[in-house]
């Protein structure tokens, strides 16, 4: 950890140059800024689920703190009881603490409503904020549009005495939802729409998680946020590039309240392709049972994808190689798959698996003869060792490992031809058995007794090695093959009154009955193996002793870039 002396600031020990953000933070402390103190914050709003952006958000904020010798707050943004619950709260906290971080200190803007309020009436008496009693169908109209300037409304001339009466009232509980508001006095022919009289507090008659029915006014975001940031004396407030246009109503609170003048500054949000991150949206595919819940492994939230098999190493990793824009752009979905195959091929154990299964027997090996083969757990390992698979007369293999009449440069089982069963023997295809279709239902083959261990004892070559269970031994498993939820590299891109969920994938779940190692039987919830020649897959919350159910959390390479290709 560095820390917050100006000597070799501009190093990088990840071997990258600085971000921008860096850049300006390496700044304030050569200039003394803070006393060179760097303190971020995360601050999520308790009323959903987090996602993949919110986990590029998280990376930045406590790996500056951690950079910089810094501190990182989680600050709850409970400003609205209507839409938030401990749920999420709790949730939200599971997810920071599953990617690696521990927050310095826990807050809730609701910490600070008694000073929020005070300071609201301090901005009342300096005659900067009024009480406005038109509905929210009045103030679109008299908020103007971008090329035609809003006007004042008839409540905007109310005295400062007239104001703070009817702030208190408002505070007592006096009025209903919606009938009265307090508005920041800004400047109705701004060509930023922000600074139109925005609102300030509004009525909101609905218990809070924390706080109860104490409050029935609540503040709203953007005059929460900065006053927040600056009691907990944040020096680098780090929020994304839609909130630019935030900054100047932020800046300006700060300097009519005179307090600590935190610093906010923008960045691209993380926008991915295949991919959907509005949660109004997330929200719909949630409700109207597109998906089995916000940990569907195929969600783009934290939980889901940590239901799929994904690690924290591999979100952290994809984090670091996006780095930080200026500018909004669009990540490939397949960086990510990347970064987590780079990820699972380093720690996840190797075992035999066959999902589409096809019977071979093996007509020269003894009947109810049982024979264990060494087996290793991950080539890139040393430390994982060896395990014992069992092999006996009748195995399973990949039904497309197998074909009656082969192509050219097939390399796999077929009629004459040889193949070497992974850490076993050598097999030779003599003959095969079909149904009344002409299905192939079985393989007859031979083995060589000289081949054990999959050597070959004369020298001879067999290019083709596959993999196998043993029918005897298998455990049967519920896998399911999890895909891209949408097709579209931008789902929302639809034709003028189309729905955007026709781009949904209509292949994104597909569940079949795999026959695996039986050691996978009693494999725990969320251990992750790499099924060798197929992908890796990670144990769902769902599974039971005995009878596992698998999630594949991605392919062995990218396809869908071949897909993309034709």
């Amino acid at each position: 950890m560095k820390d917050a002396s100006t000597e070799g600031l501009s190093e990088n020990v990840e071997g990258r140059s600085l971000n921008f953000i860096e850049e300006f933070i390496e700044e304030d402390i050569r200039n003394g800024k803070h006393a060179g103190r760097v303190h971020t914050r995360f601050p999520p709003e308790p009323n959903g689920y987090l996602h993949i952006g919110h986990a590029k958000s998280i990376c930045l904020n406590f790996g500056l703190a951690k950079k910089y010798g810094g501190k990182c707050n989680l600050r709850f943004d409970d400003t609205n009881p209507a839409k938030e619950d401990v749920e999420y709260v709790d949730s939200i906290k599971e997810d920071v603490n599953w990617l690696g971080f521990q927050w310095d200190a826990e807050y809730y803007a609701s910490d600070y409503f008694e000073q929020l309020y005070e300071w609201a009436v301090v901005l009342i008496k300096k005659g900067k904020a009024y009480v406005d009693d038109i509905n929210q169908e009045q103030m679109r109209e008299y908020r103007g549009t971008v090329n035609v300037a809003g006007k004042e409304s008839p409540f905007r001339s109310r005295s400062v005495e007239e104001n703070l009466d009817l702030f208190t009232r408002m505070r007592n509980g006096e009025f209903k939802d919606g009938e009265k508001v307090l508005r920041f006095k800004g400047d109705m022919t701004s060509p930023n729409m922000l600074l139109r009289d925005p609102l300030m507090y509004r009525i909101i008659h609905t218990d809070h998680h924390r706080t109860g029915d104490k409050w029935c006014i609540y503040p709203m975001y953007d005059y929460a946020h900065g006053q927040c940031d600056s009691l907990e004396k944040i020096t680098h407030s780090i929020c994304t590039l839609e909130f630019e246009v935030h900054r100047p109503l932020y800046e300006w609170f700060i300097k009519e309240l005179e307090i600590f003048p935190s610093r906010q500054i923008e960045f691209a949000r993380l926008n991915i392709t295949n991919t959907v991150m509005s949660k109004r949206k997330l929200l719909e595919l949630v409700k109207t049972g597109l998906v089995n819940g916000w940990d569907d492994p195929r969600m783009p939230t934290i939980g889901g994808l940590r239901r799929r098999g994904y690690t924290p190493e591999s979100i952290r990793l994809f984090a670091d190689k996006v780095g930080i824009a200026r500018r909004d752009n669009v990540i490939d979905l397949s960086l990510l798959e990347f970064c987590l195959r780079e990820d699972l091929n380093k720690r996840a154990e190797r075992r035999m698996a066959v999902l589409n299964p096809l019977k071979v027997v093996i007509t020269n090996y003894p009947e109810g003869l049982v024979e264990e083969m060494d087996a290793i757990n991950n080539p890139e390992d040393e430390t994982a060792g060896k395990r014992k698979v069992s092999f006996s007369r009748e195995l399973y293999i990949e039904r497309d490992d197998f074909m009656e009449v082969p192509p050219k440069k097939f390399f796999r089982l077929a009629p004459g031809q040889e193949v070497r069963l992974r850490y076993a023997y050598f097999i030779k295809c003599e003959s095969v058995v079909k149904d009344a279709n002409g299905e192939v239902t079985e393989v007859h083959c031979t083995y060589d007794p000289a081949s054990r261990g999959g050597n070959s004892p004369d020298g001879r070559k067999v290019q083709g090695t596959i993999h196998w269970v043993s029918a005897q031994h298998a455990v049967k498993a519920e896998v399911r093959l999890f895909d891209r939820m949408f097709l579209g590299e931008n789902p929302e891109d639809v034709p003028e009154g189309q729905d955007w969920k026709i781009n949904l994938n209509p292949d994104s779940l597909k569940v079949v009955t795999g026959y695996l190692e039986p050691s996978l039987a009693e494999a725990k919830n969320l251990e992750k193996f790499q099924f060798e020649r197929i992908g890796y897959f990670c144990v769902d919350k769902d599974s039971k002793p005995g009878k596992p159910v698998f999630n594949r959390t991605t392919t062995l390479k990218d396809s869908w870039a071949k897909i993309s290709a034709k």
